[in-house]
């Protein structure tokens, strides 16, 4: 659907409240984010509290919002950020894409929700939507705080960016491509400012573009999910950092706090999620939406399975160490 009158991709519920909030990273960035409460909600009581991060290329008025939404209806409290140097969040050059501070974006909401006197510190948890999984996961491998971590179609951006699609890169890839990256160090200095990278390929073959393009292209491009802040490319130097970080290599500390990992039984970026469900230590729930592509499991509230959501989240935030 087109743009909301309040620049959102959805509807705010009656019985929501959106608030815009503004904090720091340990960084210093500023992040943008939204907080999410039920209207009828008591500054008196203790409540559970999540943390949503966007899509890779995503904003908080999209999928993130759309989670914060729901998930502030059943009665947690929620918030829905831009990631460092992307949206209305700060930071400059623009459009840098981070493992380590996208995951630290996670542990600063985990910070800002725990100043509120109506948030219990001790039952916060988080949820990533596709390459936020990855650094959702990321940043609970580190940050205890987490009690709980969920992802739905999630990606490994970095690991992505270092063994290709499905593992698919060969060393000598890997040096191609950190040697395009060098070159274009050089041509940054000598401009003056950042390349980033195209939004959507230049050249669209007349058979129209591959599978996974045209599905991304459905969401950020037309009008089911188009934002003016969102994929608009980002840093080609970016690169490096992901090829550098590399798979996620420490899924085994987040345990015993639980998973769960939640992809389409069509969605192309399945693997991911299994992958993670195969190496995690602790528990760990694979749930497969039928019928789901990739892109569903950012914005279909009939196809996302939030009453699992909400189960997991209230059983877990109170009973795990």
């Amino acid at each position: 659907m087109p743009l909301q009158p309040d620049n959102y991709t959805f509807p705010l519920a009656a019985e929501v409240t959106r608030t815009p909030m503004r904090y720091k990273n340990r960084y210093g960035i500023e992040l943008a984010a939204d907080l999410y409460q039920r209207k009828d909600f008591d500054e008196a009581a203790q409540y559970q509290a999540l943390v949503i991060g966007p899509p890779h290329g995503g904003v908080k008025e999209q999928g993130p919002g759309v989670y914060a939404q729901e998930m502030a209806q059943r009665g947690f409290v929620a918030l829905a950020f831009d990631p460092s140097y992307n949206g209305e969040s700060s930071g400059e050059p623009r459009h840098i894409t981070s493992p380590e501070l996208f995951a630290e974006d996670f542990s600063a909401g985990v910070d800002f929700l725990g100043t509120l006197p109506y948030v219990d510190r001790e039952q916060i948890g988080v949820i990533g939507i596709c390459g936020s999984g990855g650094f959702a996961l990321s940043a609970a491998q580190v940050d205890p705080r987490i009690k709980a971590v969920a992802t739905t179609a999630m990606y490994d951006i970095s690991g992505v960016n270092r063994d290709g699609w499905q593992g698919s890169a060969t060393d000598d890839d890997r040096r191609q491509n950190l040697a395009r990256v060098a070159q274009q160090r050089w041509a940054d200095v000598d401009a003056g400012h950042p390349a980033l990278t195209p939004t959507f390929p230049a050249d669209i073959p007349a058979e129209g573009p591959d599978p996974i393009t045209s599905e991304f292209f459905e969401y950020y491009v037309a009008d089911r999910g188009h934002h003016p802040r969102s994929i608009g490319g980002f840093t080609v130097t970016s690169a490096a950092a992901h090829i550098n970080f590399g798979a996620l290599q420490h899924i085994g500390d987040i345990a015993p706090r639980p998973i769960l990992l939640i992809t389409g039984d069509q969605a192309h970026s399945r693997y991911f999620s299994e992958t993670i469900h195969q190496q995690a230590a602790g528990h760990s729930e694979l749930v497969v939406v039928p019928g789901a592509r990739h892109i569903d499991l950012y914005d279909r509230t009939e196809v996302i399975p939030f009453d699992r959501l909400e189960g997991f989240f209230s059983e877990n935030l109170k009973s795990t160490p």
